[in-house]
């Protein structure tokens, strides 16, 4: 299993989260992608 701050392994499960769309809309993932394949990027920017 991977450690925090490391990513997934071959087989884990994607985190459960929200997240804000910048449409504003808010999705559940993993289950925003259930039944079909996925790619999530996250895009930090500058905090």
């Amino acid at each position: 299993m991977a450690k925090i701050g490391f990513g997934l392994d071959a087989g884990d499960l994607f985190p459960k989260m929200q997240v804000r769309l910048t449409s504003g809309e808010v999705i559940d993932v993993p289950d925003w992608f259930k039944g079909a394949y996925g790619l999530f990027l996250v895009y930090r920017g500058h905090w």
